[in-house]
């Protein structure tokens, strides 16, 4: 069973929930109307996430799928459910959410902004596929003056965000080098020759996006000097990449991705630091830091204040939605925006760029 399938299945229980919680939850009448697009797992989780925030309202889910569209008009009973992105522009929204699979981003955001469907855009990870449509895409951003998200939720774990803390505390002194991992077995029983993975936009924008996104955070803008990519599951697939990475100030960083290591359940991201005062490692669940004659620490994200007022598919989501929800109220800017989405999609080009010459 995929987990697309299993959220699908869960999907009227989410929904029942979800009531219960609103109904605890503050009335507020100037809500937002915001729209989903893509009803795929992270669509159907943003949805009910974005359901249960006090000042959203779920106005329109958009999605090609004709069994997922019955099944989110069954559960958004009062929103608008169609398969045509053009009826969203009669719904005076104030968000959409675009959370389609990474080929289709920049098409969905570029139509979004030019038929003036939303003013304020949030999009899954990555912004898109090529480095010149995240450029555009930055472009038409500014010119509608939006608040815009691209969703690295890892900015969001409270493990990264303590190991983000320690790191601008300067704790280990002048950074020398670090390694970073983005593993799962999304892929690793597919049978030869399956099309599913090209589908998803390949690991390195699935899962090294990520590691990307938190190294450029942590260490600042990266240059590539060597990369491989690797394809197991079919021939132009992009299955696992290898590279190294240099900062302006002489930090040497690595970094491995793959989508077909066996053991990995979950997608796992790791970093492991190391500078003239110390190392330090972390990971979604834990942050260890050992300094030179000094006992080690070691924080879990339980002991870190891991909690959020809705709890579905880890707290990060959560935060991630409110926070932008929160920026298009208070008129605020976001650090992982367009424009900080773009610096990733740079490094991923640089990675192909390098591989593939």
């Amino acid at each position: 069973m995929t987990k697309s399938t299993k959220y699908l299945l869960h999907f009227p229980l989410y929904s029942k929930t979800i009531a219960r919680f609103v109904k605890m939850a503050p009335t507020i009448t100037d809500k937002l109307n915001i729209a989903v697009i893509g009803l795929g797992k992270m669509g159907i989780m943003h949805a009910c996430l974005l359901n249960v925030l006090p000042n959203v309202t779920v106005s329109a889910l958009c999605d090609k799928s004709r069994l997922m569209r019955k099944i989110a008009e069954r559960t958004f009973r009062d929103s608008t459910v169609t398969d045509d992105l053009e009826k969203l522009a009669d719904l005076n929204l104030d968000a959409v959410f675009v959370l389609t699979p990474i080929p289709s981003h920049y098409s969905i955001i570029k139509e979004i902004y030019e038929k003036k469907i939303a003013n304020n855009v949030f999009v899954e990870k990555t912004l898109s596929s090529k480095l010149a449509q995240s450029q555009e895409l930055v472009k038409l951003a500014d010119h509608n003056k939006s608040v815009n998200m691209v969703g690295y939720m890892k900015r969001f774990a409270v493990t990264f965000n303590h190991a983000k803390n320690l790191l601008d505390q300067h704790v280990l002194g002048e950074l020398i080098s670090f390694d970073a991992y983005a593993f799962s077995s999304d892929f690793a029983d597919v049978p030869e020759g399956s099309v599913v993975s090209k589908a998803r936009g390949g690991a390195l924008e699935d899962l090294g996006s990520h590691v990307a996104d938190l190294a450029t955070w942590f260490f600042g803008d990266l240059t590539v000097s060597t990369a491989k990519i690797d394809s197991k599951v079919a021939p132009d697939s992009v299955d696992s990449a290898y590279f190294k990475v240099e900062t302006s100030n002489a930090l040497a960083g690595t970094f491995e991705v793959s989508w077909c290591k066996n053991g990995y359940r979950m997608p796992e991201f790791g970093l492991s630091i190391t500078g003239n005062k110390g190392s330090l490692t972390v990971n979604d669940d834990e942050v260890a830091l050992k300094l030179n004659q000094e006992e080690p620490k070691k924080w879990y994200r339980q002991s870190l204040g891991d909690n959020v007022g809705f709890m579905l598919g880890g707290s990060e989501y959560f935060r991630e939605d409110e926070t932008f929800v929160k920026a298009i109220v208070n008129k605020a800017h976001i650090d992982s925006d367009f424009e900080n989405g773009k610096r990733v999609d740079r490094l991923l080009e640089d990675v192909r760029s390098k591989a593939y010459a």
